[in-house]
């Protein structure tokens, strides 16, 4: 395999007397002006040397050090653009979150498939890195939400045969200029270049990779200038640090990635990144926890975190033996030193966090159990746990809107609604998960084995209980457990890992057989009511299982399955043959309709579609769009659709939303919705280009998916504006009437909502008032009246229900004070027991036996009703155990039961042998208790 070395050889690292040296600590090569330099100047190398000294010339805030920034890139000839939303798969379904600038235009820029919206360009992008979560508040630099400051530029080889494959051409700049960009900035803010280090560090990421330079200033990671040229490769000649083989592109890209907070950081020399960050919150989370130092502690904590940078858990191993090193190197005790910065971090994290949720929740993630929803939970309940821990008693969604507020998002009272629903989701959640623990960790107390990690991580996955609750319960009853330094990292890798590219070997065979066919032309988008067109036959395949053809056509009025809506079907008819279409599919633009024929190679078909089915089709698709946008109308913006389905009879729409919808809610979208269709409003398409498209209308185009290729199809209906491949009718008013008929909650942060359109809606009305009429029959009252009956009814029923318990009761204190049918009673010794047949329900059987259990009696009882049955209860006082006597009788009758100790039930089928079962039950009882 080669490497990347010569790729570091750049004409401004010798023109400017660089020198190339190999750090002695850690082994990395790295480029510097000082020909004495030693170490590459990266903790744990070295530690932070700007606290309490400045490296700039002058004090910028976030506000100032951004503007700085874009500016000066403008200077150079670079376009700024506005940053896109940390919710990655709003734009991209290979990913979750934003994790750098790049994200903004993988995979379709960096692949040349569309041009960037600039060439260069500047950008401020907001990120969220879940893989930092463990590193935020200990190493004073690390934030789990930050903005990428970036610039890029997209270059193509100049020597390509065919330079327009690519949607932009020839060399912008590249490594060279780029550093020497990077030199100029940090220059022209004070800095003193010669103390500036270049390291070398490959960079993967994506299913691309490429030389990058780490640019260390005073111990600290300013910027990483990624030159982008590399794709993952089987076949690829070079194996980088993740294990893939790549190999060169046609395109390059240059990659920047400039920390916002760690430049205002370093302007400012503050202990950590957050208190130049997060002033203002940091001094009232300080004052809400009660949290004061003297000056010498303070002058202990400021030591301390120019040494932070060594607890980085992504360079060492063990961060408590990083912590005692740097205890010694302040010649103060461990656990001194733990006393005082620990509630620092846990302040530290609760800002980074806040701020995180608040980009979240501004951009429209809603919590729940899958994707970014589950990663935004995680975070508000680690959140709210250091709040616990550190004695923060401020509500969450006030620290969360705190931040909101800062990031000027206008949705400040749907995130406060979402930080609260989720909070006393969390206390319920912890009631629950608790006594779970409680029996996990007497479980491996029992055994004498630790908790294995695995069953923590569950537990966080399953019930949301944090790693140190988990400790303290086991410490409780004896339970030992291991929580390693990145656990949030390790929850966050379960549910936010990218994933290599990888076709499905069918898919490729099928792909290949029609690589050599033209696209299909698609006349449904010109003419979406016309049901018949005629067609010439391309190509005919039988199917690999025998069950059908595969038939390709010159053009089709076919709709092809996608975007949740159905294919359609109808017939292919030549001079000789006619064979049904059954079902439709599209692979890269060529359509192939499944028949049960061959209508010949060559031949010129007539094609008709199913018309009805069509129609009713497009009517819910249409209707679909409606509900949506009538939905984000009723409930907020935040309201994304998380999956669809058209159908004929109805249709299921799938939003991401915190709350159950209630029934007023469900209302107002039906009449909003069917306000639209009244409207009778033209249902329009327009091709623009892509970039164009999502200048103007944002990401939320993509409700239904992300569509490839430069021009983009979308769909206007009134307001909303969506990118969409499906068929639509022409105005609104074609749907006639649109009736949700149910909403369910489908998952944690979603709810689904069903709906029927056109004659649908109303045969579906018709079929509640048909069951709403037979209720009024069998009430023998109005249709009007059977709430109120109903209600009345089951109200009636609960009471009787209530006094025939009482009566059970009564009933069971009489047996048990010898009323009714004799029992034997038994003398065990220090108690006695009744032994009796009960022909009773259960629930009459558990009352007569705590009745019993009430008088100090040992209770066995038995009964026919429903096979032999037996419930057996001792007083807490009687050494005698329940299950195993169940268990004994139930097997004389041929059956099992169980249960704990002091009450236990069961029985068998035999219900001849009940009553010979009980004259044993004396000895049975003896026995055990002898045992």
């Amino acid at each position: 395999m080669s490497d990347l070395d010569e790729e570091y050889q750049l004409e401004y690292f010798h023109d400017e007397g660089f020198v190339r040296k190999e750090c002695p600590s850690c082994g990395a090569h790295f480029w510097t002006r000082d020909e004495d330099r030693e170490l590459c100047g990266e903790p744990p190398c070295a530690d932070y040397e700007f606290i309490g000294e400045p490296g700039f010339d002058e004090e910028f805030s976030l506000e100032e050090m951004r503007e700085a920034f874009l500016s000066f890139f403008e200077e150079h000839g670079h376009e700024r653009i506005d940053p896109y939303p940390v919710a990655a798969n709003r734009w991209r379904d290979d990913v979750l979150l934003t994790q750098a600038s790049i994200y903004d235009f993988q995979p379709l820029v960096t692949s040349g498939q569309t041009p960037p919206p600039a060439n260069p360009l500047t950008v401020s992008q907001p990120c969220i890195r879940m893989q930092d979560i463990d590193n935020v508040g200990k190493t004073g630099r690390h934030t789990m939400a930050f903005e990428m400051m970036a610039h890029h530029a997209f270059n193509a080889r100049e020597d390509l045969e065919d330079p327009d494959q690519y949607a932009y051409e020839g060399e912008v700049y590249w490594k060279d200029e780029t550093v020497e960009y990077c030199d100029t900035l940090l220059d022209e803010l004070g800095a003193d270049i010669e103390d500036v280090t270049y390291i070398e560090d490959p960079w993967v990421g994506g299913g691309n990779a490429g030389p990058a330079i780490e640019v260390i200033y005073r111990g600290l990671e300013l910027a990483t200038l990624v030159f982008m040229c590399m794709e993952q490769d089987p076949e690829g000649d070079y194996e980088l640090k993740d294990g893939n083989t790549y190999s060169f592109m046609d395109t390059y890209i240059v990659d920047t990635g400039y920390g916002l907070e760690r430049w205002t950081w370093m302007s400012q020399g503050t202990p950590t990144v957050y208190e130049a960050v997060y002033p203002e919150m940091i001094d009232f989370l300080k004052d809400n926890a009660g949290l004061e130092y003297t000056e010498d502690e303070l002058a202990l904590v400021n030591r301390a975190a120019r040494l932070s940078g060594q607890l980085d858990i992504d360079d060492v191993d063990d961060v408590e033996a990083a912590r005692d090193n740097i205890a010694e190197k302040l010649d103060v005790s461990t656990s001194r030193l733990r006393e005082l910065v620990e509630p620092l971090e846990d302040i530290y994290a609760i800002a980074d966090h806040s701020r995180t949720l608040a980009y979240m929740f501004g951009d429209g993630i809603v919590p729940s159990n899958v994707g970014t929803g589950y990663l935004a939970r995680m975070v508000l309940r680690r959140t709210k746990r250091l709040c616990d821990n550190v004695g923060v008693d401020a509500p969450l969604d006030e620290l969360v809107d705190m931040q909101a507020d800062r990031l000027d998002y206008q949705n400040r009272d749907t995130i406060r609604d979402i930080v609260r629903t989720e909070v006393e989701k969390y206390r319920e959640t912890l009631e629950r998960g608790g006594r779970q623990v409680e029996r996990l960790a007497s479980e491996y107390a029992e055994k004498g084995e630790p908790i294995p990690l695995e069953e923590v991580l569950e537990l966080y996955d399953s019930q949301g209980i944090q790693p140190d609750m988990v400790e303290e319960i086991a410490d409780d009853h004896g339970a030992d457990v291991e929580i390693p330094d990145d656990f949030y990292s390790l929850v966050a890798a379960r549910h936010g890992g990218e994933e290599a590219f990888e076709e499905e070997e069918a898919v490729a065979e099928q792909e290949d057989r029609i690589a050599e066919l033209p696209d299909t032309e698609k006349l449904f988008y010109e003419d979406p009511e016309r049901t018949e067109f005629e067609a010439v036959v391309l190509d005919v395949v039988e199917c690999e299982d025998g069950e059908g053809y595969d038939v390709v056509l010159d053009q089709t009025m076919f709709y092809p399955e996608g975007g949740g809506q159905p294919a359609d079907v109808g017939t292919l008819s030549s001079d000789d043959v006619t064979v049904e279409v059954t079902d439709v599919q599209e692979i890269d633009g060529v359509v192939l309709h499944r028949t049960d024929g061959d209508p010949g190679k060559g031949e010129f078909v007539r094609g008709q579609i199913d018309g009805t089915r069509r129609k009713r089709l497009m009517q819910h698709h249409t209707a679909t769009h409606i509900i949506g946008h009538a939905a984000r109308e009723v409930l907020g913006d935040h309201v994304r659709q998380a999956g669809a389905q058209k159908g004929t009879d109805s249709s299921r729409f799938d939003i991401r939303h915190y709350e159950r919808i209630s029934r007023e809610e469900v209302k107002r979208i039906e009449r909003v919705a069917n306000e639209i269709v009244t409207d009778n409003l033209a249902v329009k398409q327009e091709w623009p280009h892509r970039q164009e498209a999502e200048e103007e209308h944002g990401f939320d185009l993509y409700q239904g998916g992300i569509p490839p290729g430069e021009q983009l199809r979308l769909i206007h209906v009134a307001e909303d504006v969506q990118a969409c491949a499906g068929t639509h009718v022409t105005r609104t008013g074609d749907i006639g009437t649109i009736k949700i008929l149910s909403t369910e909650r489908v998952q944690d942060g979603v709810e689904r909502l069903v709906f029927a359109a056109g004659d649908a809606a109303i045969e579906a009305t018709q079929r509640t008032e048909d069951a709403l009429y037979d209720a009024a029959d069998t009430l023998d009252v109005s249709p009007q009246e059977v709430p109120d009956t109903a209600e009345r009814f089951f109200t009636e029923w609960k009471e009787r229900g209530k006094q025939i318990e009482d009566l059970k009761e009564q009933l069971a204190e009489v047996r048990a004070q010898g009323g009714g049918s004799e029992g034997e009673e038994v003398d065990l010794g220090d108690a006695t027991a009744v032994i009796q047949r009960v022909d009773a329900d259960m629930d009459e059987l558990r009352a007569t036996a705590n009745a019993l259990v009430e008088e100090g009696k040992v209770a066995v009882l038995g009964s026919g009703r429903d096979g032999a049955t037996f419930v057996v209860a001792v007083p807490d006082d009687v050494d005698l155990n329940a299950g195993a006597v169940v268990s004994e009788l139930a097997a004389k009758v041929g059956g099992g039961g169980g249960g704990p100790p002091d009450f236990a039930q069961g029985g068998g089928p035999e219900t001849d042998k009940l009553d010979d079962a009980l004259e044993e039950a004396p000895d049975v009882l003896r026995q055990l208790r002898e045992a």
